[in-house]
């Protein structure tokens, strides 16, 4: 069904099946004897009800009832919805994801990879492929990334390193990256898809930070659109779906096995999949590609370029720019402060100003311009900047005893998954050292690895590892 937005005058059509269908449920009530047990919210705790609204928990509910149709196999209002979704972003077949893009990297590693299969990774990929690996058995390869040293992060991947890298492992059977970094660092994927190509390996992306991509001329092309078999979104992050939804797409002309990555996903799902989650996706697909939401991400454009604009006047605050051979989404403001740390910074807007930013590392910290976000929002972050830049704020020294960006290359000596099934013991950190690793650890944001099975323990570890007492290696 079509649902009818008046904006400034103007009417946009926008088609959102699964919410059309929850209105209707919602509408129409029946008496249930079903899951979720809490029947509507009439078995919720009162507090909690009152919290989130009785609306929300009247809708709460899950695949098979009130013809909302089905996850696993599609159909339905789901199933239209999936498609609705690909043709927006421009992909062959795209499915709905619960628990994140987490689970499109678990299924692109299950259903299209095999044990001991060398796969070409960048360093700083998200723990979730180095968990698909542990459960297919594939082994990575690791592609180091350029280093940004003065701002703590990693860069963009070459395509000259890709090649290398084909060239020095012919055995390799798949090239994945990432892209954008967490900071918003672009790679040029059209000349590594143009590499895989040529090495007649299939490219993967995790493009969890960039589902925005395909709405407007002003950022970076999807690598849907540029040679990549196959994608994942996170529209939780900034699409404006729910926590915990994402997207995973495989490419109009890419040849992977669909129903091998489908099948992978039906053994990864929940049987009960929550239908306001797979409505949040539906929805913000719906909101994107309307003039809404077009009109929102403009906007969110034009007040990164402002914040931008205000933080080039100041003495001691940067940010990130695109002035060494590569590309950003200029809706990720890496931020610095030359007298402090990332995480200084952070607490001071935090404690002083009352501002949560993405994150913060060693160097600095990352601001979002979300398509949710009023220009009277960045007005008050650039005052708050202004003022801090101008006050003689100093670091504290306890801050600087962590790290926060893992910017090490890990030395390998065993598999991940032999590493991760081995026999192992916990044992204090400071013993740790000289040690095989036996687990992952990688702190979110960012969720790139500190350590993972496998590799072994360095002195130089030690400053990432703050917040951990013990570690637990192979025995």
């Amino acid at each position: 069904m079509t649902d009818v937005i008046k904006k400034e005058n103007k009417l946009t059509k926008v088609k959102a099946p699964i919410v059309e269908a929850l209105k209707k449920a919602y509408e129409n009530p029946t008496y249930q004897f079903h899951i979720p047990g809490h029947t509507k919210g009439n078995g919720s705790l009162p507090e909690f009800k009152k919290l989130i609204g009785k609306k929300a928990l009247s809708i709460d509910t899950t695949d098979e009832f009130d013809n909302l149709g089905t996850l696993h196999p599609a159909t339905g209002p789901i199933k239209e919805a999936q498609e609705l979704a690909a043709k927006a972003f421009g992909a062959q077949k795209t499915f709905f994801l619960l628990n994140g893009s987490t689970a499109g990297n678990l299924a692109l590693a299950m259903g299209l990879t095999k044990k001991g299969q060398k796969i070409i990774v960048n360093r700083n990929c998200h723990r979730s492929i180095l968990t698909g690996m542990i459960i297919s058995g594939a082994e990575p390869l690791w592609l180091v990334p350029n280093r940004f040293e003065e701002w703590g992060i990693w860069g963009n991947v070459t395509p000259e390193s890709v090649e290398d890298m084909l060239k020095n492992n012919p055995d390799a059977g798949m090239v994945w990256i990432t892209n954008p970094t967490y900071e918003g660092v672009v790679s040029d994927i059209k000349s590594i898809s143009a590499v895989c190509k040529k090495y007649n390996v299939p490219l993967l992306v995790d493009e969890a930070h960039a589902c925005l991509w395909n709405f407007n001329d002003h950022l970076p092309t999807t690598a849907l659109k540029l040679g990549a078999d196959a994608v994942v979104h996170s529209l939780h992050k900034t699409g404006g779906s729910m926590s915990q939804s994402s997207m995973l797409h495989i490419a109009e002309n890419s040849s992977l096995n669909v129903d091998a990555v489908e099948k992978a996903l039906k053994l990864l799902h929940t049987t009960s999949p929550s239908l306001m989650l797979l409505a949040s996706l539906d929805a913000a697909r719906a909101n994107l590609d309307s003039q809404r939401g077009r009109k929102q991400l403009e906007r969110a454009v034009k007040n990164a370029k402002y914040l931008r604009r205000e933080i080039d006047k100041l003495e001691h605050i940067h940010h990130l720019k695109p002035d060494f051979g590569y590309k950003t989404d200029i809706t990720k403001v890496f931020i610095k402060d030359d007298r402090l740390s990332g995480k200084r910074l952070e607490s001071i807007l935090e404690i002083d100003f009352n501002i949560e930013v993405e994150s913060a590392s060693d160097a600095g910290l990352l601001v979002l311009s979300n398509i949710g976000n009023t220009r009277a929002d960045m007005q008050y972050l650039v005052k708050c900047l202004q003022k801090i830049d101008q006050s003689h704020y100093s670091d504290i020294c306890y801050l600087e005893n962590k790290k926060h960006m893992p910017m090490l290359e890990p030395v390998i000596k065993m598999s991940l998954r032999d590493a991760y099934y081995a026999e192992k013991e916990t044992l204090p950190k400071e013993k740790c050292i000289g040690r095989i690793a036996g687990e992952v650890i990688a702190e979110c944001p960012p969720g790139i690895a500190v350590l993972l099975p496998g590799e072994l323990i360095t002195e130089a570890h030690m400053p990432y590892l703050v917040d951990y007492e013990t570690i637990e290696v192979i025995k």
